[in-house]
Formats: structure tokens, C-alpha cells, sequence
């Protein structure tokens, strides 16, 4: 008959000692708890970021299941266990936004049922950063998704450029916000042999603090377009535009408040020099392109022989790469958080600068409890 394994027993539970082969099993368990790479994208084009970062990574995607059922319904399905595991959802973000969304929630709560220890969202492109503000009667739409990925079950989320960088207090847990900014530094240093010869453009004034840290680290010029037609977001940055004055309000008679002046925005001017010399205009996103032909059109009347335009999260929306061809612009440079390989067949001087490296290395750090500083040296307020 088999030996029987006696355990020495004392009375009380306190005084409950379990074998030396039971602790040195335990420690194997604990060493063993590793981590998993999934990807919640339903589309074999926005898979491609997961898979660079997980050759980096030395590892592979987890097996699982994402598709849209007949009725539009989103189903996950996990096909391995996740029990006691770190596990990292690499979500991009394609057009259908709303879409990528739900598959990011379901996946999250499916991962959370299934007992995983910590959930982890590599959200290259944060949705819904625009709507960080209150505009009116609207709402704070990224405070509510926030929320929403908190209730989902995950525990800790790593990005990119966020729009605002106020958006990190509208989540319950950690938030790094990793920067772009190296890579497309180090793109102007390699890829742009007269960049010495350039100056930084921030296309409005909401932007300057961006363009003012390229330039410094550069050490190029900086210059800054003013006088914008559009309206822009700090003209609507919160609700005390809202109830709009009516006509006949009655107004108390022994309250006079002061009126508040009406904006005018002055003539299109551009404040720096840029004549002969190559502009790069920096932003964060580039969305609707329009703003950014029109920016073009100012440089190249001022003198600027050559334009380019870099940002972290290339939207690229609607006729963008149409735009963008038929525009004084000579190339367009983004990252590849947001997949845009259609629009690039569109229109070739639309370049993508890889940013697998430091998702995985941020990847290979939070598993191992690694210290993030590494990852934001020389990383200032502004930046």
C-alpha cells in the first residue's frame, strides 16, 4: 500500500505546520505564475502591434476569441488558463471605436471571472481623450469610460501621449503615460540629414508647449502660428457656457454683472522666422487634417522650402490621405499606436515610426516589479 502522508497536528490552527515538501511546492507555484499577451482586436490589421511586441517579448498571444456575431453582439472567448496570471490586453484602437471598446470590456471581464490576478490594459491610443472636458450640456465621456474599464476588472493601464494629461485622475488605479517623443526625435535626427536647418512649428498656441520641448532638445527654433479661423477647444473648456443667454431673461434689478467681451481672433500671423528653412510642425494626433493643409499653406507662403508634420497617434480620418497628397505638406510621420496601413497604400508620404520597443520593455518591467523611471528620463511636465 501507498505511504500516507502524516502531518504533525497540534491543537489549534496557529500551531498547523505544513511539511518542508509542501513549501518548496508552493514556491514552485509561486515561481511559475507568469504573465500572458492577449489581443482583444477583432481584425487581423490591428493585431500587428501585439505581434511585435510579443516577438520582443519572447512570447506568444494568447489563445483566444473575438468576433461579431450576426445580430452585432461582441463574443470573447479564452481559450487557456489564466488562473493566478499577469495578464496584458494590447488593444489598438481602428475606426470603429465603439467597436474596440466593447471588446476591451468583455475581454477584461472574461479575463477577471477567470481568477487572472492582475489585468492589464496596453491602450496604445486612449478613445474618447477629446471628450475630457465639459463642453455645455454634454458630458465627460472619457471619465465615464474610465469608470467603465475599472468596473470591467482592470487593475492597471499603460498608454501613450494622452490627450490631456489630466485624464490619469479620472482612473481608480495606475495609468502610465508613456511618450512618443524619442522615437520621433530620433526619426528628425536620422531620417531628415538638413533637420539643423529647421525650426518647430506648433500650429496654434495650445500647442507651443509641445513644439517648445522638441525645439530644446533639438536646439532649433521654435515658431507658432496665431490667429486661427476655427474654433478651438479652450474657447468651450468647461460648462460655465452653459445655460446660453436668452433674449428676454429676467435679470434680478439690483444685479449687474460684468459683461464678458466676445473673442476676435487676429489675422493669420506667424510668430518666428521660417523663411528658408524646413518646418516640422508636432502635435499629438492627427485627426481631420484640415487644420494641419492650412498650417502648410501659411509656412510655405512665409518661405519654408520643406514641411513636415509628426505626431504620436496618426487617426488619419475621412479623405486624410487624400488631403495629405494634394497638400504642400512633403511627409507625414506617426507612430504606429493607431493602424493606418490602408491609409498609407492611400498615400505614400505618410511614414510610420515603430513603438513596439518601449510597450514591451514597459511590458517586461510591471511583471517583474521593475521601477518605470527608466522610461521617462528626461521626461518633464510639459513633455
Amino acid at each position: 500500500m501507498p505511504r500516507k502522508l502524516l502531518l504533525p497536528y497540534k491543537s489549534g490552527f496557529s500551531h498547523f505546520r505544513a511539511p518542508r515538501r509542501l513549501h518548496d511546492s508552493l514556491a514552485m507555484n509561486a515561481a511559475r505564475s507568469g504573465y500572458r499577451v492577449f489581443s482583444a482586436n477583432s481584425t487581423a490589421a490591428s493585431t500587428e502591434l501585439a505581434k511585435k511586441i510579443t516577438e520582443r517579448l519572447g512570447a506568444e498571444l494568447g489563445k483566444s476569441v473575438v468576433y461579431q456575431e450576426t445580430n452585432g453582439e461582441t463574443r470573447v472567448e479564452i481559450k487557456e488558463s489564466v488562473r493566478g496570471q499577469d495578464i496584458f490586453i494590447i488593444q489598438t484602437i481602428p475606426r470603429d471605436v465603439n467597436t474596440a471598446v466593447m471588446e476591451l470590456l468583455i475581454m477584461a471581464y472574461a479575463l477577471k471571472t477567470s481568477c487572472a490576478r492582475n489585468i492589464i490594459g496596453v491602450i496604445p491610443y486612449f478613445p474618447y481623450s477629446k471628450q475630457s472636458k465639459m463642453r455645455k450640456r454634454g458630458s465627460i465621456v472619457c471619465k465615464l469610460l474610465a469608470s467603465m474599464l475599472a468596473k470591467a476588472g482592470l487593475t492597471h493601464i499603460i498608454t501613450m501621449d494622452l490627450h490631456q494629461k489630466e485624464i490619469q485622475g479620472f482612473f481608480s488605479f495606475p495609468v502610465d503615460n508613456l511618450r512618443a517623443s524619442p522615437f520621433l526625435l530620433q526619426y528628425i535626427q536620422e531620417e531628415i540629414p538638413d533637420y539643423r536647418n529647421a525650426v518647430i512649428v506648433a500650429k496654434s498656441p495650445g500647442a507651443a508647449k509641445r513644439a517648445q520641448s522638441y525645439a530644446e532638445r533639438l536646439r532649433l527654433g521654435l515658431a507658432v502660428i496665431h490667429g486661427e479661423a476655427q474654433c478651438t477647444e479652450q474657447d468651450m473648456d468647461d460648462g460655465r457656457h452653459s445655460p446660453p443667454m436668452l433674449k428676454n431673461a429676467t435679470v434680478h434689478p439690483g444685479l449687474e454683472l460684468p459683461l464678458m467681451m466676445a473673442k476676435e481672433k487676429p489675422p493669420i500671423t506667424v510668430v518666428g522666422d521660417v523663411g528658408g528653412r524646413i518646418a516640422i510642425i508636432v502635435d499629438d494626433i492627427i485627426d481631420d487634417v484640415e487644420s494641419f493643409v492650412a498650417a502648410a499653406e501659411i509656412l510655405k507662403e512665409r518661405g519654408a522650402y520643406k514641411i513636415f508634420v509628426m505626431a504620436t497617434h496618426g487617426l488619419l480620418s475621412a479623405d486624410a490621405p487624400r488631403l495629405i497628397e494634394e497638400s504642400s505638406i512633403d511627409e507625414v510621420v506617426v507612430t504606429n499606436t493607431v493602424p493606418h496601413e490602408v491609409q498609407k497604400l492611400q498615400c505614400p508620404k505618410i511614414k510610420t515610426v515603430d513603438i513596439s520597443l518601449i510597450l514591451s520593455e514597459a511590458i517586461r518591467r510591471i511583471h517583474n516589479g521593475e521601477s518605470m523611471a527608466y522610461l521617462f528620463r528626461n521626461i518633464t511636465v510639459d513633455d
